[in-house]
């Protein structure tokens, strides 16, 4: 990480310029001449709300074009990339988390005298494959059957019932965390017809494994609408869902409000298929005392950020956020306690002054940033530092949102999408070479209030208003790659 929070020159950003300072275009510099204005690239966009942006030269930290650049805004997912900033400082990119087995007693002729212990890392990306690789670690340990308990422990990081408690209940992107997950805490849900209805699955699938578990069950009810409830059964994650929004059959994934246990379940079923015999899970509430019989790792952290910030994955991001602050400062109360101090470390490493995070992945609509500020951090980071590399690779986009293929601008960013809200952070390299850092955030937050919980998944409008502002940003950076990189 020696790179990572290079310096840029004093001032650079001090001062984000509230107009362009584009290059006058020579006699014959056709292409400068014909780049549209920003203000006339705004109005066709046609969207509600506010539009805020600042690109700089990512070396300098020159400010070459800002719009409203110093007004916090809902940055959505473009938070993970000081999420990202935050576990690579606290974690390193070497980080790998850990999930265990620990007994409490000896392992004598097949038999386990005591309990075993499931031990979660808060490994992020966990899942049945590797608990079924485990299960078969624990047998090659020489362990036939647990004469003592079978128990769970979590306290790794403190439980969160949801990112976001705003979300419906029923949206995977939004699950519970731990410090013992799996499959980014998700159930697959699957339901075909038959002749007296339709068969329900509820299942932990990967590529070679799909234990059914019973810590989710489903139950199909004569009704339109809602098409999914949701109630803790005592244990178990009620669900129920409407005949009449079923169909033939199909199949998606639902978020699981109770990992560990369903982990843990999970974890048995897989055991029981390599011959060893448990008993029912328990919970464990203190650290667990005793000898490591078997384990799995994850990937190395750079590697877990990668995807991440690809896939936009919130449970990652809220793990490593978590873990990094555990690492750091001690294990936090609360996601918003964590949250809370990588924003004091953003503002006192990064020069992020305004910025104030509820979670690490920017699910959470009360988070706060200005396109300076992120910027500012792009800068800071370099377009040499660890950050670039982990960042997707997109497309430049045409005014109807499709690829431009063989476009000179070669982009690295985030993006970020939430109901109404949509933003993109990164750098640009230029046809020239030039690089520029860039953030645009783009909200229109009184319409995104009107939105009730029960339409959050797809409300009327924003579909085609997100769209239009997904392509002012290509808009925005073909305009400055072609002023400031030719």
């Amino acid at each position: 990480m020696a790179g990572l929070l290079a310096g840029v020159a004093d001032g650079a950003l001090a001062e984000p310029l509230s107009r362009s300072i584009a290059p006058r275009a020579r006699p014959g510099d056709y292409r400068k001449a014909a780049v549209a204005s920003v203000d006339g690239l705004i109005a066709k966009a046609g969207l509600s709300g506010k539009v805020g942006f600042v690109v700089a030269d990512a070396r300098t930290g020159l400010v070459l074009e800002a719009r409203n650049p110093s007004v916090p805004m809902p940055p959505a997912s473009t938070a993970k990339v000081p999420t990202a900033l935050y576990a690579l400082s606290a974690l390193g990119s070497g980080y790998r988390f850990r999930t265990q087995l620990i007994a409490t007693g000896s392992v004598q002729g097949g038999s386990l005298a005591g309990d075993l212990v499931l031990v979660g890392g808060g490994d992020p990306v966990l899942n049945t494959d590797q608990l079924g690789d485990l299960a078969a670690r624990l047998k090659a340990a020489g362990v036939r059957e647990v004469l003592g308990k079978f128990r769970y422990y979590a306290g790794a990081l403190p439980q969160v019932a949801s990112i976001d408690p705003g979300q419906p209940d029923h949206v995977g992107y939004n699950p519970s965390i731990s410090g013992l997950n799996l499959n980014f805490n998700r159930v697959h849900f699957e339901w075909r017809r038959a002749s007296s209805g339709w068969d329900v699955s509820m299942d932990a699938r990967a590529e070679r494994f799909r234990p059914q578990v019973s810590v989710a069950r489903m139950k199909i009810v004569n009704r339109q609408v809602p098409v999914f409830t949701y109630s803790d059964g005592k244990g178990v994650d009620d669900w129920t869902v409407a005949s009449g929004a079923l169909g033939k059959g199909g199949s998606r994934w639902l978020p699981v409000r109770k990992p560990a246990a369903y982990a843990a379940e999970v974890f048995q079923t897989l055991a029981r298929g390599q011959g060893v015999a448990m008993p029912r899970a328990s919970e464990m509430t203190n650290p667990p005392r005793g000898t490591v019989l078997a384990q799995t790792q994850s990937p190395e952290l750079r590697v877990i950020l990668r995807d991440m910030l690809k896939y936009s994955t919130n449970m990652t991001a809220e793990v490593v956020g978590m873990t990094a602050t555990g690492t750091a400062t001690g294990r936090p109360a609360s996601l918003s306690a964590s949250a809370s101090k990588m924003s004091t470390w953003l503002r006192e490493t990064l020069g992020m002054t305004q910025a104030k995070f509820v979670d690490h992945s920017g699910l959470g609509e009360q988070s706060r940033v200005s396109p300076g500020d992120m910027v500012r951090a792009l800068v800071k980071v370099g377009p040499d530092g660890a950050l670039r590399p982990i960042l997707k690779e997109l497309s430049m986009l045409d005014a109807k949102g499709k690829a431009v293929k063989g476009h000179p601008a070669r982009i690295r960013a985030k993006t970020g999408t939430l109901n109404f809200v949509s933003a993109l952070a990164g750098y640009v390299t230029a046809e020239d070479g030039t690089e520029l850092a860039f953030t645009i955030f783009a909200a229109d937050e009184g319409r995104r209030a009107k939105i009730a919980r029960s339409d959050r998944e797809r409300p009327e409008g924003a579909s085609g208003w997100n769209r239009r502002a997904r392509i002012l940003q290509m808009q925005l950076i073909d305009r400055w790659s072609t002023l400031y990189g030719s």
